[in-house]
């Protein structure tokens, strides 16, 4: 995987880093896997804006990613490489021994024509999916479940990894991306590999109006509103605008909002780096 730098020809341009795409194969995805993507412009069931800065942004479809893999016991090869505009990560199609096919979050180094499969008793090799406590110490995985069955939430945007510290039991101590380290269940399936398109993060925009080819309005500096907008607006001349807190009052920069009675606290064995 690699980055451009285009010749600055337009201003928007000057800065602009783009990815390379090396690792993709083809333009075109599968129809029987997109499905239509609604827009709600940030907009309740009443209408009413909920989210601020949204809105706009290109048309998309939506590719049916299995997060589940629970195709399992049947051999799949990777027929194609994809860029999906819905993630960071780029999306592998496979296609079963029966017929079928199914999109994929591609792992680091995956190949096209490369056998992949999940389920019990499955080789750890890189794209393969199975059950935590069958994957050997120290391997980086990602796509982890937190319940069994549930599909894959954590470790799923591009670049990111976890890695497997220990096994206890019924439990599994994994290393997640944030810094975290946390029990969970060994029976929750995790594939083998870091997500795909790591170069992500070196990526430049180069002008404002990419933000708003991908849905992201201008948002308002809490320091330049009034103080009936925002805790931090107000003040004569350029105030500064106090303690940094959000616009319902709750602090930012430290400030920890997880609940200290939550049930799953017991399983955090060691919390996010501040």
């Amino acid at each position: 995987m690699s980055v451009r730098k285009l010749k600055p020809i337009t201003p928007g341009q000057r800065f602009r880093v783009v990815n390379g795409f090396d690792a993709i194969t083809t333009d075109k995805p599968e129809k029987s896997l997109l499905a239509p993507l609604k827009k709600s412009g940030g907009r309740n069931s009443q209408g009413k804006m909920t989210i601020r800065q949204k809105g706009g942004g290109h048309k998309r479809r939506y590719r049916v990613i299995d997060f589940k893999r629970d195709k399992q016991d049947v051999a799949a090869t990777v027929e194609s490489i994809q860029y999906d505009p819905n993630r960071t990560a780029f999306i592998a199609l496979l296609a079963y021994a029966d017929g079928e096919k199914r999109y994929i979050i591609a792992p680091n180094g995956l190949q096209v024509g490369q056998e992949v499969s999940s389920g019990a008793g499955v080789a750890p090799e890189i794209g393969n999916a199975l059950p935590l406590s069958e994957i050997p110490l120290g391997t980086i995985i990602s796509g982890i479940e937190l319940r069994p069955g549930q599909g894959a939430v954590m470790a799923r945007s591009a670049g990111t990894f976890a890695q497997l510290m220990a096994k206890d039991g019924k439990f599994v101590t994994i290393k997640l991306p944030s810094g975290e380290t946390r029990l969970v269940l060994a029976d929750c399936l995790a594939t083998i590999g870091a997500v795909s398109n790591s170069d992500h993060q070196l990526l430049v925009s180069g002008k404002a109006g990419r933000s708003r080819w991908l849905g992201r309005r201008p948002r308002t500096r809490p320091v330049a509103m009034n103080p009936v907008d925002h805790p931090m607006g107000g003040g004569e001349g350029r105030a500064s605008g106090g303690h940094p807190r959000s616009r319902n009052g709750i602090p930012a920069k430290g400030y920890r909002t997880r609940s200290k009675t939550k049930s799953t606290n017991k399983y955090i064995l060691e919390r996010r780096k501040k």
